[in-house]
Order: C-alpha cells, then structure tokens, then sequence
C-alpha cells in the first residue's frame, strides 16, 4: 500500500526540519508519495493568504499531513494562524503531545506523559472586540459540551489504549465557574464510563506547580486548549526542550502532525535546527497511518542518538541539522 502524504514546511526553520524528515521516511521500508503545500508568513506574502485553498485540499485527501512551522505576525490585517485555521477547518480537536524521558542529561527520568489538549475552542476562538475608544479589549472565552465532551472521551480512551492507569482532568473551576465549571461537570459524567481508569482532579496552577517538583505521577493530563498549550511547553522541558517536543492534531478523518517548537526565524539557514521533534512528529504520523513497527523502529534510533549525544547544539551536541539527519538514516538502514 502507498501513503499518501502532504507535506507543509511553512516558514523559518520549517522548511528545514520537514526536508531532513521526507529523507528520513524515505529511508523506511514503508511506501509513500509525497506532496508539498504551501503555507504561512511567506505565503501571505505572494498570494495574499497564508492558508490556500489548494494547500486545504491537498491536506483532505492524504492520508496523513507532516507540518512544520509558520510565522504569525501580531498586528497584520488580514492575516490568521494558519495552524489553528488548520485545526478548526477539518475538526482536528484533539492535540496531542506525548513526554517522555530520554537517556539525556538533559532528560530528567521516569517521566511518561500525554498531555491530551482541547483543540478548536477556548480562548483560540479568535473572538474578541476592542471597546471603550481602545481602552478595553476583550477575549470570549468559549467552552462547549459537544468539544468537552470529545476530548475527554479521547483522553480516557487513549489512557486504555496505552496501558495508563490515570487521567488528571485540568481546570480552573473555582474561578471560571461557567467554563471550566462545565467542562469539569463533563469530566466527572465521562469518568464513570471508564472504571478502570483513575481519574483525578486538578487545578492549572497547581498541576504547573507539579510538572515541575514531580510529573513523575502523571500519566494523561487532559485540558482545555490554553492550559493544555501552556502546560505541554512546560512538560517539554523536563525531558529535554522543544527541539524534542513532538504533537499530533488529530480528527475523525484528517491528522496533522507538527513539531511543537515553532519557526525559529533567528537559526534559519544556520544548519542549527534540531530535527528530532520533528522525526517524533513522523514517529506519530507513521503510528496513525497503521505502521507501528516502523514507527518504533524511528522513535528507537532518536532516542538512541541523544543517549550517545549524537545531537544538535541545543541538547549539548556537535551536529548540524543534516549530520543528525544522517546520523539516524543510517542507523535505519544497517
């Protein structure tokens, strides 16, 4: 069978972690076509979106699509996040970030973790309005039973699915009694369902506070789509950064799969970018198309590679991007 993929490189960095990822695919015993889209800051600026509709189509009909960063300027009429456009469009409501510890020192151990985000809702909405000549401006935050309800089944389900014993609901209940009042009334009408799944409550600060003394207890933490995106850059860097933080935007029909570190506009072209998350990011991709084994096989040798810091400078390495690149290719093909 051939897979068909869509590949969107975007802006800064992207372009340079998603070429040194098609290399890395090609070099797996897995068959897949490639097709490139266009998107971003750069695409704004010859076509006057960052977000064609030809690059929307190329995105529904693949199997899977392989993202890596877009630049989304403050202030610029007329412009979007292309990734959350992205998300709303085909319903990718559930964000993924798997954390987990790397033989690194860089990598603090036993850590095991999926934070499992809401992804089309909450503050990322996009509706605000200014008031008041200017002096005011305000952000609707919006919480719905339908999303809620989906995330939280997610969540549980892939606490199962994986073999984990324990879904923390986060939330801020005591103050945003409305909102998060009914996305944790939801949580507790899922929980039942899922007997043999533990779940616990916590609020954000607090579930901030323990990522850092202990995230050792968690296992899946599922939250609204703010905290989940706060929460998942802070995991990230007890196990080594950004550079290794992978994610997957997943829908009933379409997934999207992105590195978590962004475009990076100040080490473009400078060779320096760590690839890693986005190779997890494929790792993922390949599980979701139905190749687990040669998902394993990716996500072993990375890890491989930073135990013996064949790495890029961000973890304490001595690797360009490409050498990295090459570094794992080669451990995938002897």
């Amino acid at each position: 069978m051939t897979y068909k993929i869509c590949l969107l490189p975007g802006d800064g960095i992207g372009p340079e972690v998603i070429a040194q990822a098609e290399k890395v695919l090609r070099a797996l015993p897995v068959k897949l076509d490639f097709a490139y889209g266009e998107i971003g800051y750069g695409t704004y600026q010859k076509v006057g979106t960052p977000l064609p509709d030809e690059t929307l189509e190329k995105v529904r009909s693949a199997d899977a699509t392989l993202f890596g960063a877009v630049t989304t300027p403050p202030n610029l009429p007329n412009y979007f996040s292309a990734i959350i456009r992205l998300r709303q469009t085909f319903e990718l409501y559930a964000n993924l970030r798997p954390c987990k510890s790397f033989e690194h020192p860089s990598s603090r151990p036993g850590i095991d973790l999926l934070v499992v985000r809401e992804n089309t809702e909450d503050l990322y909405s996009g509706v605000e309005r200014v008031e008041d000549n200017g002096n005011r401006a305000i952000s609707e935050r919006i919480i719905t039973r339908k999303a809620s309800e989906r995330i939280l089944i997610k969540a549980f389900e892939l606490a199962r699915q994986r073999g984990y014993k324990k879904v923390t609901v986060v939330h801020k209940a005591n103050i945003l009694r409305e909102s998060d009042g009914l996305f944790r009334k939801i949580a507790l009408e899922v929980a039942p369902q899922y007997a043999d799944i533990q779940m616990e409550e916590m609020l954000v600060d607090t579930c901030a506070m323990e990522l850092v003394r202990a995230p050792e207890q968690f296992e899946v933490i599922v939250t609204t789509n703010l905290f989940g995106d706060i929460l998942s850059d802070e995991a990230s860097m007890l196990v080594g950064g950004l550079g290794v933080a992978c994610s997957g935007n997943i829908g009933d029909k379409v997934a999207v799969f992105e590195p978590v570190h962004g475009s990076g506009p100040k080490i473009a072209g400078q060779h320096k970018a760590n690839p890693t998350a986005t190779f997890l990011s494929a790792a993922m991709m390949l599980d979701f198309i139905g190749e687990p084994e040669q998902a394993g096989r990716l996500r072993e040798v990375v890890a491989d590679a930073i135990s013996r810091n064949r790495v890029t400078e961000d973890l304490g390495g001595s690797l360009t991007t490409e050498q990295m690149t090459d570094e794992i290719i080669s451990a995938l093909t002897h």
